[in-house]
């Protein structure tokens, strides 16, 4: 493994700033001090301010999130993700989000790598949500969507396909802006009742029941 990769993964940098820490001399490999393009095994020892450090146990979830419940860890009177899971798993970081108002598959990590292969823009990862509005759909207004729809932070582009459900339909997208979706159908007139995020990349909810969580290989 790369050293800023070790760094970063260890104690919970970037690697920009694992590289500002190399450059300066701070990390130590077996006694050596290191290179931008140190490698480490299972057998090296690293050090950082003189302390040993370590990665740690990457674990990562995915939970089928219920409305109500707030991503944070800070939520200012509301339940959050974590009133979900067993404290082992409270140290772990959500990947994107759902707001409070939204159920379904939120995938939780502290495998730093993992997270920001299905976040960065370049890696363009599938998001597919069940969307239900106050009204059907217009015909017009799905071409609409999949033309792009300005919103104060840019065009918004969505993926729609009718369902077999009544003001229900299926939307997919690659970006995550801050409740895009909800922003994208006020903007022509609609209102959403009801949001509920199905996939995110390859990663889906299978039979998980709402409000339960299960322990994936990001590695797979």
């Amino acid at each position: 493994m790369r050293i800023n990769r070790y760094i970063s993964t260890s104690i919970g940098i970037s690697r920009r700033k694992a590289d500002h820490l190399i450059k300066n001399k701070m990390i130590i490999i077996n006694d050596q001090v290191a290179e931008l393009n140190s490698q480490v095994n299972s057998n090296d020892q690293v050090k950082y301010n003189n302390k040993v450090i370590q990665l740690p146990d990457l674990k990562t979830i995915i939970v089928n999130k219920p409305t109500g419940f707030v991503v944070s860890r800070n939520g200012q009177g509301s339940k959050t993700i974590y009133d979900l899971i067993p404290k082992k798993y409270h140290s772990l970081k959500p990947i994107g989000r759902l707001d409070k108002d939204s159920s379904g598959l939120l995938i939780l990590t502290n495998d730093g790598l993992f997270a920001n292969q299905l976040l960065h823009p370049s890696n363009l990862k599938l998001k597919q949500y069940i969307v239900e509005l106050d009204r059907q759909l217009a015909k017009t207004d799905e071409i609409k969507l999949e033309s792009g729809v300005e919103l104060e932070d840019g065009l918004s582009y969505l993926k729609v396909k009718p369902t077999n459900r009544l003001r229900v339909v299926e939307v997919a997208l690659f970006e995550g802006r801050n409740r895009q979706i909800r922003r994208t159908f006020e903007k022509l007139g609609y209102q959403v009742k009801s949001l509920n995020r199905t996939k995110f990349g390859k990663y889906t909810l299978n039979s998980l029941k709402l409000g339960e969580y299960k322990e994936i290989n990001s590695n797979d």
